[in-house]
């Protein structure tokens, strides 16, 4: 019998993966590997570096216990092939194999790199997600807009979740007109359950700290599950602790309340330690016990069977040149303030603050701080997406420049979003209480003190009218412009100028 390889990567942390299944036991090899292309393609945070090598360390440990002869690298091993298809080659010289089988990668530069390799490479499809890509491509076909709300409610009805029937539970599909609140005055959810490092993963923490300890982001207090049973154990806690009052609050911000009643579990299912149903099932199982909120559970299974799914389609139906779109043509260097530099916006140093120290930031953050931040200042999409790449824990291309370059950036011209994510301070003010220790004022419009959103959103609108003029959604705020004073509109758009200037200039603002 010829032995094959077959390629486990970081993020196919899952008994089911496809080519686990295509694999024969008795006779192929598993290789698993930390390689430094992978590690160092974009600056990752030290606590996601940490969380992908400790669970794969663990998950490789199973696969043996399991009965599957696997040959694992490690980064701190000289003998470990550089880049993936290099430690394939090495393996396959090890043990006379000339054939992988895989299962697809979720970015495409990996797909490449693979269809690219010496050896011959079988992917297999990654059916760890509910839709394939052939089913994504059907609903695609003849639309003229390829909105979430319609493959959502296919999803629903393919799934079964939250249906009585051929009806949606409580008679309407989406409930995300409830899920919009401010913050209450407590935070009674005690956050994600959170695990001390065992002995393999202090380990990687040890060498972590040596080879990224200049990445930005804050390594110490690593808590992360890094296995199933801790995956799982941390779901149940979530589920039972902080889905009660998540739709209510899952768009508000408070200071110093990294995690209010998020659940973190996206960085668990991304990686392979949990699935997309697995995780729905928990959540429509809560609400059905009446352990949970219809808004509550919906909002979450929204997030996962519908977005989650829809911007994987996005992805892999565009194509690899996804990521360089730039439909605005903003070509404006990444400030400093999103590398931990200096700011007296609050309510960016709030955002970019807990993403050094946890990795994590929840969606409202990501879209209408750092990501609104971006789009108003006319910053290079290309960058924007390599940051949000490297920070997160959760993030992996498939899922991160969809949000990005689509949903934050508007850089993909409209696919995925029907305007662009931009407002003033007044939705912050509304959604965080960042605004109340600002060294800038959201209720000033101009002069000394304005909020720099406030002066960098009629700036935005008034650079891209040409565009966005037409689109019904932002019509009001286009006649809202011209209704102001002339003398007005200058002075906004010379000081909003200002902003631009000393952003280039790496001052602070």
């Amino acid at each position: 019998m010829v032995t094959r390889l077959v390629l486990v990567l970081g993020d196919q942390l899952s008994e089911g993966l496809s080519a686990l299944r295509a694999a024969d036991k008795a006779r192929d090899v598993v290789v698993m590997a930390e390689v430094a292309d992978e590690a160092g393609y974009v600056p990752h945070h030290p606590k996601k570096i940490a969380f992908v090598f400790s669970a794969m360390r663990k998950f490789a440990a199973e696969l043996r216990a399991a009965g599957w002869d696997v040959r694992y690298g490690r980064l701190d091993d000289r003998a470990t092939g550089a880049s993936v298809c290099a430690e394939l080659l090495r393996r396959g010289e090890e043990v006379g194999a000339t054939e992988v089988l895989a299962t697809e990668p979720g970015e495409w530069r990996l797909i490449e790199a693979l269809r690219a390799c010496p050896l011959p490479v079988t992917l297999q499809p990654d059916d760890r997600f509910l839709c394939s890509h052939a089913d994504f491509e059907a609903w695609a076909a003849g639309r003229k807009a390829l909105r979430l709300e319609y493959f959502y409610r296919e999803m629903r009805k393919t799934t079964g979740l939250l249906m009585e029937g051929d009806h949606p539970a409580g008679g309407q599909w989406n409930f995300d007109h409830d899920n919009r609140k401010p913050a209450p005055g407590a935070v009674d959810f005690d956050g994600p359950m959170r695990f001390a490092p065992d002995a393999v993963t202090r380990e990687v923490l040890d060498m972590v700290a040596d080879r990224f300890g200049d990445n930005f982001g804050d390594l110490e207090d690593f808590w992360f599950a890094t296995d199933r049973a801790q995956a799982r154990r941390a779901l149940a806690h979530w589920v039972a602790g902080g889905l009660p009052k998540y739709g209510d609050y899952q768009d508000a911000m408070v200071t110093g309340e990294r995690f209010l009643w998020h659940g973190v579990i996206s960085m668990y299912v991304n990686a392979g330690l949990l699935g997309p149903m697995e995780v729905c099932a928990a959540v429509e199982q809560a609400w059905r016990d009446g352990r949970a909120p219809l808004n509550a559970a919906e909002g979450f299974i929204r997030q996962v069977i519908g977005w989650r799914e829809y911007v994987r389609g996005i992805y892999f139906l565009e194509g690899p040149d996804y990521t360089a779109r730039n439909a605005l043509g903003q070509t404006r260097d990444l400030p400093p303030v999103y590398w931990g530099g200096e700011t007296g916006m609050r309510c960016m140093a709030e955002a970019v603050g807990q993403t050094r120290t946890e990795a994590y930031a929840h969606h409202i953050q990501r879209l209408m701080v750092t990501g609104n931040f971006a789009l108003l200042a006319g910053v290079d999409p290309a960058q924007v997406h390599e940051w949000y790449l490297a920070v997160y824990a959760d993030a992996y291309e498939w899922v991160e420049a969809p949000n990005v370059i689509g949903m934050s950036q508007f850089a993909d011209g409209g696919i995925i979003a029907s305007k662009p994510y931009v407002s003033s301070g007044n939705y912050i003010n509304k959604m965080s209480d960042y605004c109340k220790g600002c060294a800038y004022s959201v209720t000033k419009k101009t002069g000394q003190g304005a909020c720099p959103f406030n002066l960098l959103y009629w700036h935005f609108m008034d650079r891209h009218r040409d565009r966005f003029a037409g689109n019904p959604r932002m019509a009001q705020m286009y006649r809202t412009w011209d209704r102001m004073d002339a003398d007005k509109r200058e002075v906004i758009l010379s000081e909003a100028e200002q902003v631009l200037a000393r952003l280039d200039a790496g001052e602070v603002v």
